[in-house]
């Protein structure tokens, strides 16, 4: 004789779905996740942009450099990385590309020549794209 195992009936409650207070709970939970991740990941783009601006503006006085090394003379407009400017002997560039040009918040770089106690300054706004301010709002110069 063959035994049949049977499984016991499941309870109706087993069977049932998720109710809707469950469902606006999981929903309300992961919108507060999402919208704090996003704050974080937001906020710190200008920090990443910032930092970049610094990378960038030691690069470029360094090219201005190097321009300064191969004529004698610092360039008289940061566009004379690009192109050879008239008059300009002993040109190995281009040095610089356009886009070179621009900080991260595609604000031209300000060139000064002579600068503040230096051959010359090279800077960037910061964030706000005006003189002054402090954190990722502040001017990065070149040291």
């Amino acid at each position: 004789m063959r035994r049949t195992r049977t499984l016991p009936a499941s309870p109706r409650s087993a069977q049932a779905g998720f109710s809707l207070i469950e469902i606006i709970l999981v929903t309300v939970l992961i919108g507060g996740i999402v919208a704090f991740a996003a704050s974080k990941i937001m906020g710190g783009g200008d920090k990443a942009k910032y930092n970049l601006a610094k990378a960038q503006v030691q690069t470029l006085a360094e090219k201005i450099s190097s321009y300064q090394m191969d004529t004698g003379n610092l360039p008289g407009s940061l566009n004379d990385l690009v192109a050879q400017p008239g008059g300009a002997s002993n040109w190995l560039g281009p040095y610089a590309r356009e886009a070179d040009l621009k900080d991260p918040w595609g604000t031209p770089f300000e060139y000064k020549v002579p600068g503040d106690n230096k051959p010359f300054d090279l800077v960037s706004l910061g964030a706000d794209r005006q003189a002054g301010g402090d954190s990722v709002k502040g001017d990065i110069k070149n040291e």
